[in-house]
């Protein structure tokens, strides 16, 4: 029986082959939601992007407190009194009242802005990978609602087409031409066949809670599945540039950071003034002087090399880790450019001979039936293998979507106007 099936689609294959795909979804009616307007709302709702945001403020604000100078500090002493001899009570205290102003030297203000910057678009490129993210989620619950819609769609047109065996079997019974037994079996099948609708409703609804999840708000209208209908190729495999490419601009915002470390701790070997300034009023002579110092710490037992060398490996091991992530991405590349490839194949096989030929053995084996050239299984099998075909197909394009979207993810430019 089912050599007899797969001889009905190979003899349908060759002149069929350039047939027209059949479309099982009814095209949509009204203001179809498409697949740009949902990663748009899924954005704005987002809160990874509101959570990101508010680190790209953190870090903005982050850039201004570093580049602040360091705050004066007001002094006060008293000197003299509450001692032995002349120094006994308050008559010989003499009290200094100032400020001390440190003085920040070998360009560390500005190290530590580069630091800060440099953290600024790490900040900022996580929101463009979260963005990223979210658009291939979005991607592929898109094509998953679509795909539920085929699916439904399968299953009604699987069911009519069970209703209409079931009928002919009640009236072959009738006539005496079949027993009773093609009557249970296409019963069988029917039920089966009524099942698969419900399924398929479920899913589908399960769908679209999904996607109106990621919206924000309830799916009301009907998806753009003309979206859905559009296989088109990579074309031969190119070697893409990835130094733009989200994929490396993490690891090289990383080394960014820790180059911008090595200055400041450079910086923060030169050893800062404090200028110490101030009026010393002398109790007993009832007097005023000024009073200005300077000091400067002495760099004895660190004197910041160590520092230096520490800011200096992890650099050292951020630029490998660039390395690393570039071979990764290109890699990752490849097989994703293999993978759509490969789905577009798939896809368009499933799409094109395959559908056809399976339709075809189908009509040949409900003609064949009612002349009784073929059996009642006969027919449920070229039944059952349109049905698995038609949603071989449904799966192999969503595959192909899914399999585009992966490696847009992985190609994605890095978006300009950022601090890099």
């Amino acid at each position: 029986m089912k050599m007899l099936v797969a001889a009905l689609v190979a003899a349908a294959l060759v002149p069929h082959a350039a047939r027209a795909q059949e479309n099982v979804a009814p095209p949509p009616t009204g203001a179809a939601l498409t697949l740009d307007e949902a990663h748009a709302l899924a954005l704005e709702v987002s809160p990874d992007a509101e959570a990101v945001a508010e680190s790209i403020r953190a870090a903005e604000v982050g850039a201004q407190v570093a580049g602040l100078r360091p705050n004066p500090t007001a002094f006060a002493e008293v000197e003299n009194f509450a001692g032995t001899g002349a120094f006994g009570g308050v008559g010989a205290a003499e009290a200094t009242v100032g400020i001390e102003l440190p003085i920040e030297r070998g360009g560390k203000r500005e190290a530590r802005v580069a630091v800060a910057r440099a953290r600024t678009a790490g900040a900022r490129l996580s929101a463009a990978e979260a963005a990223a993210e979210l658009r291939i989620v979005v991607t592929l619950a898109y094509a998953g609602a679509i795909a539920a819609e085929r699916r439904l769609a399968t299953a009604e047109e699987t069911l009519r087409i069970a209703q209409e065996t079931a009928a002919a079997a009640d009236a072959r019974v009738r006539a005496g031409a079949a027993s009773p037994l093609e009557q249970e079996r296409a019963a069988v099948v029917l039920a089966n066949a009524e099942a698969g609708v419900a399924i398929a409703q479920r899913r589908l609804s399960l769908s679209r809670a999904q996607l109106g999840r990621l919206i924000g708000r309830p799916l009301a209208e009907p998806l753009a599945d003309a979206w859905f209908d559009r296989v088109t190729g990579y074309g031969p495999r190119l070697s893409v540039a990835i130094d733009g490419t989200l994929a490396l601009a993490r690891a090289r915002s990383d080394l960014d950071i820790a180059e911008a470390q090595i200055d400041l701790a450079d910086a923060q070997r030169v050893p800062d003034l404090t200028l110490r300034a101030g009026i010393r009023r002398a109790q007993d002579a009832d007097a005023f002087g000024p009073v200005i110092g300077v000091s400067l710490p002495l760099r004895i037992f660190n004197n910041g090399s160590a520092s230096l060398r520490q800011a200096r490996a992890e650099r050292d091991a951020a630029a490998a880790r660039v390395h690393a992530a570039a071979l990764r991405a290109q890699q990752a590349i490849s097989e994703a450019q293999a993978d759509v490839a490969d789905a577009e194949i798939t896809a368009r096989t499933a799409l094109g001979p395959a559908l056809s030929a399976a339709q075809e053995a189908l009509r040949i084996a409900r003609i064949g039936y009612r002349e009784g050239k073929f059996s009642q299984l006969d027919l449920i099998e070229a039944e059952r293998t349109l049905a698995d075909t038609r949603n071989a197909a449904i799966d192999a394009v969503y595959q192909y979507h899914a399999a585009v979207a992966r490696l847009e993810r992985l190609t994605a430019a890095y978006p300009t106007g950022g601090d890099r």
